[in-house]
């Protein structure tokens, strides 16, 4: 099926009645294919994902246990990797869109691309930002979002609670961003100007968390894009990963009405 990151959460955010954007590679096998069909279907415009010659398509395997915990098993061939020269051809669509979740998992000048074109309109960095590139990211970012692992790399350590996340947000804050979203265990974090909010999981049976951050991102970025104060963005982005993670596999399955219900709003 069609996955990955970047993907998920445009597929979270059609659902969600946006109209996203894929900038990425896929192979010119028949893998390729097959997942920009896919794309195609669920509402993405995938004009803007490279097929490259030669390569095959990136490949994750989920394997989940009895208890919803997840590993990977990942072949990404380095060419199916994003380039620099790969995101200036979208430029024009980077330059135009009101929002740009940009996935940190690809190469630093891939980011830093995306980044540059995009500054000024709103920018989600998802993931740790790297050291070397970290204050100029976070200059240019209207939100960060890092799950539990990741921000303990911005911390420098695991965080053990609640409250050690809303300080990591708020010092991360000076630094730029207008709104942050950590997971912590058991929990979510979100920090912005003036306030803060700690979102507790749900209690939704449990059979795979892989999708449940790029549900959340997809949900806060659809909330905030219709004008939801950031409490309720951060209820209803916490309600569309409960909404995902009762099922096996990380592809997202969004109803806007049905996610404001389940964080009652």
């Amino acid at each position: 099926m069609l996955g990955g990151k970047g993907a998920n959460q445009a597929v979270g955010l059609a659902q969600l009645g946006m109209r996203p954007a894929l900038v990425g590679v896929v192979g010119d096998d028949d893998v390729g294919w097959d997942v920009l069909g896919q794309a195609r279907r669920d509402g993405i415009d995938v004009s803007c994902v490279v097929r490259r010659e030669g390569a095959e398509t990136g490949l994750i395997v989920d394997i989940v246990d009895g208890d919803g915990r997840w590993r990977y098993l990942e072949d990404t061939p380095p060419p199916v990797l994003l380039t620099g020269d790969d995101v200036a051809a979208a430029g024009p669509l980077l330059r135009d869109a009101p929002w740009a979740a940009v996935q940190l998992q690809q190469p630093p000048e891939a980011v830093r691309a995306a980044v540059d074109l995009a500054r000024g309109n709103r920018i989600v960095l998802d993931g740790a930002p790297s050291e070397d590139d970290r204050d100029d990211l976070l200059a240019a970012a209207f939100l960060v979002r890092a799950d539990a692992r990741e921000a303990g790399m911005l911390a420098g350590a695991p965080l053990g609670s609640a409250d050690e996340a809303v300080r990591l947000g708020a010092d991360l804050m000076r630094r730029g961003p207008s709104l942050v979203a950590l997971a912590v265990e058991d929990a979510n974090v979100f920090v912005w100007e003036g306030g803060h909010t700690v979102v507790p999981l749900d209690d939704t049976p449990v059979a795979d968390t892989t999708g449940a951050g790029d549900a959340l991102t997809a949900g806060l970025i659809a909330a905030l894009a219709r004008g939801e104060p950031p409490e309720r963005a951060a209820r209803f982005a916490v309600a569309a990963a409960g909404a995902t993670v009762g099922h096996p596999g990380g592809r997202p399955a969004l109803d806007r009405d049905r996610v404001a219900a389940r964080a009652g709003l």
